[in-house]
């Protein structure tokens, strides 16, 4: 038998992480089940990859992932030393700011199209948050002469914007599993050919890079929806790099927004300050009222979390402040990426609220921003909003209240394909469970809708 070489590229890169092996397997484990897989991976796994031996199945994707997150920087199977699959830069497609994002949307749209799971399947990378902060570069001055290709004027550019926002609303009716391929298909098939057109005017040119960010972020809205976080989060990096190239002022701070929501939900923390404080400052003065109110909202939830309390809520104030004061401004087409901003608002001052312990207001908050948005074009956030008042009922021990706006929400989810209504209604069920030996009718009832409604859905 021939002996096994030793992998000391691997080596050097657990030595520097400063993880026993024990330690380095159960982040492994962690990532695995990030992306629904189970492993049993132990020390003793560790020590055999060290020796020489490769790791089976998705554990070198695993790997690789948790040793990026534990070293601040990205990792391919290469720099661990470990062969590469024929899909040889599926590890970083879309993770990194490249010279045009075209180069990294095009794979990634080819791989979902043939339903490559190692896509869907990714993990979210904490180092990754942090490049639109780290990469400065002037995108726009790279792309200002004109591309080859036919002439596209602001006629192409408005049939773009009704073709997205027709998917938006779809998706917001529907949920992210509806029309998803559809849209891929779109943005492959006709926008990016667009982008890459000659251009009438340079104006023309920011505005259909523009068009074209929203569309690739509502693919990782999708994506997110469904939960594939990984997915997501390439997609909203190549939209920060369209909004970048296409210059327009405060639409790169807006995708930065968006990702430190993103962090925030996963509970990754790392550089979603960081990331909302720079979108913001990249926003304020240089957009209407409106929209720097979604900026600042989003800022005092970062800032809640950071444990920045009476500042999170000066803020929350501010934003609101804001919306009331000039609710008649005309909103860039990029920052009505979920419907009214009154209710983003309102909802996201609620999760203000809820972070520092004020559930009474944060359930305000929630019901304002179900009602502010049209139920039959947002049906699923509309849901989403009454779930999370009904926990904050519940955590103040309104459990008839928390019932009644339950279902409430489950009326809303009929015909939605979401991963997170699932979830909900799961996470409601299991929130019961400490209610239903009472015998309480409304808890026995709320219990059925959500056991039928998770059985057809």
């Amino acid at each position: 038998m021939t002996p096994r070489t030793p992998n000391t590229q691997l080596s050097a890169l657990v030595a520097e992480s400063g993880l026993t092996y024990e330690a380095l397997a159960k982040t492994v484990r962690a990532v695995a089940a990030e992306c629904g897989d189970r492993l049993r991976t132990n020390k003793s796994n560790v020590e055999h990859w060290l020796s020489g031996s490769v790791p089976r199945g998705d554990t070198p994707r695993y790997l690789a992932v948790a040793l990026s997150r534990r070293l601040g920087r990205l990792l391919t199977l290469a720099d661990l030393g470990l062969p590469c699959p024929a899909e040889a830069d599926s590890d970083t497609i879309g993770l990194s700011l490249g010279n045009d994002p075209l180069d990294a949307l095009l794979p990634m749209w080819r791989y979902e199209l043939d339903r490559r799971r190692f896509l869907s399947a990714s993990a979210y990378s904490v180092a990754a948050a942090a490049l639109p902060l780290s990469h400065v570069q002037d995108i726009a001055a790279r792309t200002a002469a004109a591309r080859t290709g036919h002439t596209v004027g602001m006629t192409e550019v408005a049939a773009v914007r009704d073709m997205i926002h027709a998917f938006s609303e779809m998706d917001e009716r529907h949920g992210g599993h509806h029309g998803r391929s559809a849209l891929v298909t779109y943005l492959r098939d006709d926008v990016a050919l667009l982008c890459r057109a000659r251009f009438r005017s340079d104006d023309v040119r920011r505005q259909m890079l523009s068009a074209a960010s929203r569309g690739v972020h509502l693919l990782g809205w999708k994506s997110y929806d469904a939960g594939q976080q990984g997915l997501a989060q390439r997609y909203y990096l190549q939209s920060y790099a369209l909004a970048t190239e296409s210059g327009l002022r405060g639409h790169d701070g807006f995708v930065m927004r968006t990702m430190a929501m993103q962090g925030l939900k996963l509970h990754r923390p790392e550089h979603c300050l960081g990331l909302a404080e720079t979108g913001l400052n990249r926003a304020k003065g240089r957009v209407d009222a409106q929209t720097e109110a979604l900026f600042r909202v989003v800022y005092a939830h970062t800032l809640a979390k950071s444990g920045k309390h009476r500042a999170a809520l000066a803020e929350a104030d501010h934003a609101r402040t804001l919306l009331t004061g000039a609710p008649g401004d005309e909103m860039p087409f990029w920052a009505l990426s979920w419907g009214p901003p009154a209710a983003s608002v309102y909802s996201r001052t609620a999760k203000v609220h809820e972070t520092v312990g004020d559930h009474r207001s944060a359930a305000e908050q929630y019901a304002l921003a179900a009602t502010a948005r049209p139920a039959d074009t947002y049906a699923r956030i509309v849901a989403l909003d009454l779930v999370a008042e009904a926990e904050m009922h519940l955590k103040r021990g309104s459990i008839e209240q928390a019932c009644l706006t339950w279902l409430k929400a489950i009326d809303h989810m009929g015909g939605v394909r979401s991963a997170r209504t699932r979830k909900a209604v799961a996470r409601m069920r299991s929130d019961l469970r400490r209610f239903r030996a009472r015998g309480l009718r409304c808890v026995v009832e709320l219990d059925e809708r959500g056991r039928d409604f998770l059985a057809g859905a």
